[in-house]
């Protein structure tokens, strides 16, 4: 999501700003007290104002002016804010539209949507609390999306008598933690934003503060709003057809300009070709620039489709499926590297996964921490292959490009927000070689139809069992098969992994790479593994083709596998001696639509093997075994 690029009808230079901090440290209030004192609110909201305090109010019968912003009814009750509220004013020097973002842990997403379409960041300190560990975060997650110009309002000076020993603390701790953030400008200033307090105008009871007021410096604060001298990008949005001989590529130019006659270049096909006709609001133009939403022609029919990014062809962005970037984690489930998930960058969306963590940013002195994993507002260094390869820049050149969400293939959830540092070069030197033998062809000399057959249950449950079973009559009936066990695999392949969540994760990626392989020998492949995560049974089905991965759940009751325990495991997970073990300490997720369900509590192995065999020939992957098999 985008900030409201423009105040309608107003072509004064334009200021988007957000403000940020800990909960409670006076955001909206400071945004309410602007809108008063520069004459944005009517008569009619200053009326709804004076309603709304005496029932909602924390002022003490005064005006409560962060009403103003808090819409949610939520937000009015607990006098927190908790979604981003975008607000237009201006003075006569400029306009300005602010985001107020949430103070509160688990509305970070929130802050970070704010701070994606700004340009400078109000960050408020409580003078009372001095700096706190969220307001750490926004001040790092301000300098990840790419904010360069700070205010440190530091708030509710009253409070401490307006003591000049307090501010010059905080602003001497804020500086000291803010080196590292590069941020090319920060300007504190003490405030009362309830009494209004240099806000437009310097206050007497801070004589000795000389700098200039809030809104003085949002006036007059020089931002390089850059974006026209950048090179064009162009993300496909939408193709129209306005009638059978025209094709349109829709969408905002998020940088740079375009004007007709300029040669192009479709980012990721490397097809070139020239602007024909330029359209902006249905109107024909000779050129558009950033930020305007259009339509254009191209002089040649060439294969563009929708999340393409078009791009002059002597300034192209980088393509490439590997690259690190810095991650802004958002989901209460934390980041398991491997996980298929789905990485969306402009109007492009392509399955993607976490490959390593480099490190964990530590909010509190931004230590370089290792880690396995990211927990919820975790910051971190990642490196991320997407499927196929993607237009972008990197964000410190272009922040429209160079931006990206992870999104939760199971949820639809935006899990994380993403700036992309560099490309990594090893995805250059890989290259697919082209066979000439296909898996069609060694499907046919075998008479089958390959497939993966993935056993999915908990330990015990006897799924190593039947896939045996199941082996020895597909390989007595003539078909070519291979089996997977998780046990075997582990002593191997997987030998370097434990049994994190983690790890299972890690596990269960490489054994579906290795399955996809033999599917391609044009083998039927028998997994026999616990899997205990939907997402990544989910992530493997995705690795082929429809009809080439058979989900087959091994429904036992955990009391029964329990009672069977071949191998000791549940007793040692019982005793404390084996942590993380599926269906005591670690969950284990059902198949909501598997292909085929096992219910062995009173069906022997080998009826069960049959089973599967006879569901397997019904689906057409071989002629059933003669009954002498």
């Amino acid at each position: 999501m985008r900030a409201p690029q423009s105040v309608a009808g107003d072509d004064r230079a334009q200021l988007r700003f957000f403000t940020c901090g800990s909960v409670d440290d006076g955001k909206s209030t400071l945004i309410g007290r602007l809108l008063q004192d520069t004459g944005s609110i009517s008569e009619d909201q200053l009326e709804a104002l004076r309603r709304d305090s005496a029932r909602f109010g924390t002022t003490g019968g005064e005006l409560d002016f962060a009403l103003l912003v808090d819409g949610l009814e939520d937000e009015r009750e607990q006098g927190i804010t908790i979604d981003v509220a975008y607000r237009y004013f201006s003075t006569p020097r400029r306009a300005f539209v602010v985001a107020d973002t949430p103070g509160h842990v688990q509305y970070t997403r929130n802050m970070a949507t704010g701070a994606s379409g700004a340009e400078l960041a109000v960050l408020l300190v409580d003078a009372r609390k001095g700096l706190l560990p969220q307001t750490r975060r926004h001040a790092a997650i301000a300098s990840l999306m790419g904010i360069r110009h700070a205010v440190l309002a530091v708030n509710k000076f009253d409070l401490v008598r307006w003591d000049r020993a307090v501010f010059e603390e905080i602003v001497k701790a804020f500086a000291t933690f803010a080196r590292q953030l590069g941020f090319e400008e920060v300007v504190p200033i003490p405030v009362c934003a309830l009494q209004g307090d240099n806000l437009t105008k310097h206050s007497e009871n801070t004589p000795w503060y000389q700098g200039p007021t809030l809104i003085e410096h949002l006036e007059t604060v020089e931002i390089e709003s850059n974006a026209a001298d950048k090179p064009a990008r162009l993300p496909v949005q939408t193709i129209l057809r306005p009638d059978a001989d025209t094709r349109l590529y829709a969408g905002t130019l998020v940088s740079g300009s375009l004007a007709i006659g300029d040669p192009i270049v479709a980012s990721s096909s490397g097809r070139m070709s020239a602007v024909a006709a330029i359209f902006v609001a249905g109107e024909a133009r000779a050129h558009a620039v950033a930020d305007e939403a259009v339509a254009i022609a191209l002089a040649d029919e060439i294969d563009v489709a929708r999340g393409e990014v078009i791009a002059p062809a002597r300034a192209r962005p980088r393509c490439a499926d590997q690259f690190a970037a810095h991650l802004v984690w958002m989901s209460e489930n934390p980041l398991l590297p491997g996980r298929s998930l789905l990485l969306r960058i402009g109007a492009r969306t392509v399955p993607a996964s976490v490959t390593g963590i480099k490190y964990r940013l530590a909010v509190e002195t931004l230590e370089h921490q290792p880690a396995r994993t990211l927990e919820l507002n975790d910051i971190g260094v990642c490196n991320i292959a997407t499927a196929a390869p993607i237009a972008f820049d990197l964000f410190s050149e272009n922040r429209n490009t160079g931006g990206f969400l992870l999104i939760d293939r199971y949820s639809s959830a935006t899990i994380a927000a993403g700036t992309i540092d560099f490309a990594l070069r090893r995805g250059e030197n890989v290259h697919l070689q082209e066979l000439d033998v296909s898996k069609r062809t060694r499907a046919t000399l075998m008479g089958q139809r390959p497939c993966i057959v993935w056993l999915t249950g908990l330990s015990g449950a006897g799924k190593s069992t039947i896939a045996n079973r199941l082996e020895l009559k597909l390989s007595a009936g003539g078909r070519h098969t291979y089996l997977l066990d998780g046990d075997n695999v582990r002593s191997g392949l997987n030998k370097d992994l434990g049994f994190t969540a983690a790890d299972r994760v890690e596990n269960i990626r490489r054994v579906g790479e290795v399955a996809k392989l033999f599917l391609d020998a044009g083998i039927i492949v028998l997994c026999a593994f616990i899997s205990p995560f939907r997402e990544e049974r989910a992530a493997v089905r995705g690795l082929v083709g429809e009809g080439e991965f058979l989900e087959i759940f091994v429904d036992t009751p955990l009391h029964l596998c329990e009672a069977r325990d071949p191998k000791g495991l549940y007793a040692k997970s019982r005793r404390g001696q084996l942590p993380n073990f599926t269906g005591i300490d670690s969950p284990y997720e059902r198949p909501e639509r598997p292909d085929l369900v096992l219910e062995t509590a009173n069906a022997d192995p080998d009826t069960l093997a049959d089973r599967v065999i006879d569901f397997l020939a019904s689906r057409g992957y071989f002629t059933p075994p003669s009954a002498s098999s």
